[in-house]
């Protein structure tokens, strides 16, 4: 692989995981109480665990895509968002944490070898996982400022400080 493919995946995993650019990703739901994370502050559009189930729903659908299968989108944008605000339990909140950390891993394996160039139809492996990683920082983002006005921020891992 050219020395622009192997930079496209590392700074893609980089992207992935959040570093060198806000707290890491899959951090952002960690050390967060079940009850607390289906919470939404007034003016909230969502709670914490709704954003985690949209973040996973869509890295679910790429995973398969890169598998290649041919998910179907949902017809409308609330189709990948829960309509519970929160889990009916710790159990489910710590699975839906443990699901979405374990769907970043496989992001993170298959940026290796995608490289710019391997595709299917007109899109790009590397292009799709990228797309995944944007999602996931924006909505981390939302995350970590529900989680401060929850006042449950920094996780346990740390925010990023200088």
């Amino acid at each position: 692989m050219s020395i622009e493919g192997k930079a496209a995946e590392r700074l893609t995993r980089r992207a992935l995981s959040g570093k060198a650019s806000h707290a890491q990703t899959k951090e952002v739901f960690s050390g967060l109480a079940w009850k607390v994370a289906g919470s939404k502050p007034r003016g909230a559009s969502h709670s914490v665990y709704q954003l985690l189930k949209h973040m996973s729903y869509w890295q679910d659908w790429v995973i398969r895509w890169l598998a290649g299968e041919k998910p179907a989108a949902p017809q409308h944008a609330s189709g990948s968002w829960p309509t519970e605000a929160g889990p009916s339990s710790r159990r489910e909140w710590e699975d839906a944490v443990k699901r979405f950390r374990q769907g970043l891993g496989k992001l993170e394996r298959a940026c290796r070898g995608a490289g710019p160039s391997a595709g299917r139809g007109g899109a790009k492996r590397l292009e799709m996982i990228h797309a995944i990683a944007a999602h996931n920082s924006y909505h981390a983002g939302q995350a970590a400022l529900l989680r401060q006005i929850l006042g449950t921020w920094p996780p346990p891992s740390g925010g990023v400080t200088w």
